[in-house]
């Protein structure tokens, strides 16, 4: 039997291999456009590769998929999070989790995850073709020919893992076979704000609240102040689970930050008043009783009109009023995003109504198979999207196997 794997990224190498696993003796080739391996498992995490994310409960797990959370239900029951640790053991690959829950190899290095599947599928004997771009599929006699750099090749079953495109045209061939590509968005990106004295704050990082005005979406955790605007895992999230509304705005909307994580105007003024009597002499600059970062204090007493040599024990009641609401009510505008290669994903792909969640089988061709981000499925920054790409990858590759 010959199967054809189309994409040599995280899913392409866990269907081949998972094809390899159930029906050894199947001939597994994968075809990969680029003349590069794997690119975004080594890239990831800063080259460490955010492997998964350390959540046994599929109830909480499926919460992290702005899209596709429903499908992956199912698909999960399968395979999760504890057979990716224990598939990585097995594999001589030891994994470690993070305080916020990912996991990441002991090594720190994503080549020991990129080592591992390429020894893998070497010891399985899944062969691999390089610049080798799929330009057309035909279904023929239950089976497949496959339009590759000019040449037709000829496969029994097929499994699409060609990854996210930025562009509809990038779903081409998919559309030819009759199947529906929810059109593609970017997902994971941050914020730009051009022009705003925010800027000199860059690399402060504190805990926050962000929230898209006029929308009932919001996100709280780490916020990182850049040199171009906002980032951090709670803006990246938002970018998620926001990424069709913010498409349909051109990313040109406002955002409500609140930077003590939440706490509220009147929680701050009970906190100010009760230090009021410690901090009465010392300059304004060195008056935070909520430990901030000193030079975003500054900032914001700066902002609130403020002096930083002032005593603050002179400081009127209006200007700390106007304080509280920037640290609690802090607005500015989105023109643009910045999207980054390691962490590039999309929102959109082949429409899952089209796809069993159980085969990852397409319902219109009988062996037509799909993994990864060429579905409609995204997860938020923490290892979510590797494990639907495992997820997927193994689901594919054993059903392609009968």
């Amino acid at each position: 039997m010959q199967v054809a794997v189309i994409g040599g990224g995280a899913a392409g190498f866990f269907a081949a291999l998972s094809v390899k696993e159930h029906r050894p003796d199947a001939t597994v080739t994968i075809y990969e456009k680029s003349d590069k391996l794997l690119s975004k498992v080594r890239i990831s995490g800063g080259g460490r590769c955010n492997v998964t994310h350390n959540e046994p409960v599929l109830s909480r797990l499926i919460k992290h998929y702005p899209r596709g959370a429903t499908f992956l239900r199912k698909a999960f029951t399968a395979f999760a999070v504890p057979d990716t640790i224990a598939w990585f053991q097995k594999h001589h690959v030891a994994l470690k989790t993070e305080v916020d829950g990912r996991m990441f190899p002991v090594t720190d290095d994503s080549g020991t995850i990129v080592n591992a599947l390429m020894e893998a599928a070497a010891d399985r004997g899944v062969r691999i073709k390089l610049r080798s771009a799929v330009a057309h599929i035909d279904t023929v006699d239950r089976a497949f020919r496959l339009s590759i750099n000019g040449q037709w090749i000829e496969a029994d079953k097929v499994i699409v893992t060609t990854g996210g495109h930025p562009k509809p045209e990038g779903y081409g061939w998919l559309a030819d076979l009759g199947h529906r590509v929810v059109p593609p968005v970017p997902s994971l990106f941050t914020f730009n704000i051009p022009d705003d004295p925010i800027h000199g704050l860059m690399g402060v990082a504190l805990p926050a609240r962000v929230r898209i005005v006029g929308t009932s979406m919001e996100s709280t955790g780490p916020v990182l102040i850049t040199h171009w605007g906002l980032s951090g895992p709670a803006v990246l999230r938002l970018s998620a689970w926001g990424a069709r509304d913010l498409n349909e705005r051109a990313y040109r909307f406002t955002v409500q930050v609140n930077w003590v994580g939440g706490r509220s105007e009147d929680g701050l003024r009970s906190i100010l008043q009760t230090e009021a009597m410690a901090m009465e002499r010392k300059a304004a600059r060195n008056a935070d009783p909520l430990h901030l970062p000193s030079r975003f204090w500054e900032y914001q007493i700066i902002r609130a009109g403020i002096d930083p040599a002032q005593p603050w024990g002179t400081v009127p009641r209006k200007s700390k009023n106007r304080l509280l609401d920037l640290l609690t009510n802090d607005r500015y505008e989105v023109r643009g995003k910045t999207t980054f290669k390691e962490e590039f994903v999309t929102a959109g792909g082949v429409d899952l109504a089209e796809v069993d969640p159980m085969r990852m089988e397409s319902r219109l061709h009988k062996g037509l198979h799909f993994a990864g981000e060429v579905l409609d499925i995204d997860g938020i920054t923490g290892g979510f999207n590797f494990q639907a790409a495992w997820t997927t990858g193994f689901i594919a590759g054993r059903a392609a196997s009968g």
